[in-house]
């Protein structure tokens, strides 16, 4: 299954509503494990989750200034870091930047599509990857601990 595209994202969505479903399903899924998504951690995830476009951690900070003026680099870390430890947002190694989990809750690897021109980014989820690279792994006699998959292009808006 496919998630939301970058062009899809910017032509047959409400990004307002993008970020309130995702700021539902992560309170819903923190009440459930018992975990605690403060305030400061709620709004760094609608910082991350502003744009279809990985964001850095110093990005979050200077937004978050704006309405915490105690908020430092550490807090702005430790927020991302449950964050990613809930499974409500990914790292995109490439670019030591973070976007919104769009498959919050569910178990599976990342898998992106980051196009180089315009930065969108796209998180999909095709359960023949990552089978494949679990394949792949057993046969190598490697304990796979995380799995990652950038990917580097256009997207269909600026390939077109």
């Amino acid at each position: 299954m496919a998630a939301r595209g970058a062009a899809q994202a910017h032509q047959t969505h409400n990004h307002r509503e993008c970020i309130d479903d995702a700021l539902k399903r992560a309170r819903e899924i923190c009440e459930g494990r018992g975990a605690q998504l403060t305030p400061l951690r709620e709004k760094v995830l609608q910082i991350v989750w502003r744009s279809h476009k990985p964001v850095g951690a110093y990005d979050v900070l200077d937004e978050l200034a704006r309405s915490h003026k105690a908020a430092r680099p550490p807090t702005v870390y430790r927020a991302l870091d449950f964050l990613m430890g809930e499974g409500l947002i990914h790292k995109i190694e490439s670019l030591n930047a973070y976007l919104g989990c769009v498959e919050a809750g569910a178990p599976h690897s990342g898998q992106f599509l980051i196009c180089r021109q315009c930065g969108a980014t796209e998180e999909i989820v095709d359960s023949k990857l990552e089978t494949a690279l679990d394949q792949a792994a057993k046969r190598a006699h490697f304990a796979a601990e995380r799995k990652v998959v950038e990917i580097s292009g256009l997207c269909a808006r600026c390939a077109a």
